[in-house]
């Protein structure tokens, strides 16, 4: 499953993670995002994270000046 972003590029990716980490989305240099998420978690929060993620995307959050703990805290 994929959604749109209007004007954004993104790849899933599968990538078994850490413990506690479940999801990441990495910004390139060319504007473009890769969200990757962990194959071990269910569909249903594989859903949750993929959705967490793209919103990260949406609020810019790789543009402003918010720690990670602010971000994940809003």
């Amino acid at each position: 499953m994929t959604l749109p972003i209007e004007g954004a590029d993104y790849w899933i990716r599968y990538m078994k993670m850490p413990p506690k980490i479940y999801a990441f989305v990495h910004p390139n240099n060319d504007g473009t995002y890769i969200i990757f998420l962990d194959p071990r978690r269910s569909r249903d929060q594989q859903i949750e994270d993929y959705i967490h993620e793209l919103m990260h995307i949406l609020n810019e959050d790789f543009y402003n000046s918010r720690s990670i703990i602010e971000v994940e805290a809003s």
